[in-house]
């Protein structure tokens, strides 16, 4: 038996600008994204029958042909005409930490896993670069999930700009179980009240982006500087999302008032985030968090920044 375990880590924005529409119908953005170490472990292995077959402990996950994963396979497999008949069908195992639903790119991690899990697994030697262009095809946020640590995303989220990482930071997570957020839904709301403000030109958009790369969150990140990081944290999303999630505008509410370095929603929610600077804090604000907020469905999590998005498990 031939197999091969990953661990495919969750992401958070750490600045989330929107800045106008794409010819391709999506969005411009511009994001800094970071990975951390709540991770979802995912097992690719050789099955005797010429077949894709994904299983998940998740209820709510879906195991057919709409799942990321699946998807990430099948796209190898039609890439590689005959691999399958070759080498035998796969199937892949989602073992779920990260939130379902949660704006911490689960999925689009666990898809990002399979690609380079198959490219181990049937030996295509593909570079990073080749594993992220695939990933483009199928999501966003997936060649992000390939490299992870600490990167400046632009276009729709697909092209990267690595930046160096940084050391020592971690984060309380929290989301109500019952609670998600259509990520078209926001980027369609969020369109209908503030497309006024995009900007309309290729131009536009460069000179933006310069204008981030030089800005202050990046300058935070470069100097180490934790405490501005915290400041400077930014999602666009909010002003949409918030309003209309009121149990979870309640809950940064409270999550801010407990301390720590900053607070956030990420992507398109409804996860929020505290940035702390040790894992004890990160404990400590955990647990207050709980007695605050003593609700069943409120799920809570600690974790801390990582340099990688994908790591094979030994």
């Amino acid at each position: 038996m031939r197999l091969y375990t990953l661990l495919a880590a969750a992401k958070i924005n750490l600045y989330l600008e929107i800045v106008g529409d794409r010819p391709d119908g999506f969005h411009e953005l511009i994001m800094v994204m970071q990975s951390i170490s709540l991770a979802d472990r995912v097992t690719v292995r050789s099955i005797g029958v010429d077949e894709i077959r994904v299983r998940c402990d998740h209820p709510l996950v879906p195991t057919d042909d709409t799942n990321l994963a699946y998807r990430a396979a099948a796209l190898l497999a039609d890439r590689f005409p005959g691999i399958i008949a070759k080498l035998g069908g796969v199937e892949i195992t989602l073992e779920k930490q990260i939130p379902v639903g949660a704006g911490l790119a689960g999925g689009s991690g666990n898809g990002a896993s399979v690609l380079v899990g198959l490219d181990l697994l049937w030996q295509l030697g593909l570079t990073q670069e080749e594993l992220q262009n695939l990933g483009a095809e199928l999501g966003s946020d997936i060649p992000f999930c390939v490299s992870g640590g600490t990167a400046i995303a632009t276009g729709r989220g697909e092209l990267l700009d690595p930046l160096h990482g940084v050391d020592g930071l971690h984060v309380v997570l929290a989301k109500y179980g019952s609670e998600f957020v259509s990520t078209p839904w926001a980027y369609r709301t969020y369109r209908a009240e503030f497309g006024d403000s995009y900007l309309v030109d290729a131009a536009g958009f460069e000179q933006r982006r310069s204008q981030v790369r030089s800005g202050a969150m990046v300058a935070a990140i470069g100097h180490q500087d934790k405490g501005a990081i915290g400041q400077h944290l930014s999602n666009d999303l909010e002003k949409v999302v918030l309003p209309a999630h009121p149990k979870t505008a309640h809950l940064k509410t409270v999550m801010a008032s407990l301390g720590g370095l900053g607070t956030l929603m990420s992507g398109s929610g409804p996860t929020v985030f505290t940035l702390v600077d040790s894992q004890e804090a990160a404990e400590t604000m955990a647990q207050q968090l709980k007695v605050e907020i003593p609700d069943p469905d409120l799920g809570v999590w600690t974790a801390a920044f990582t340099s990688t998005g994908i790591q094979l498990e030994t």
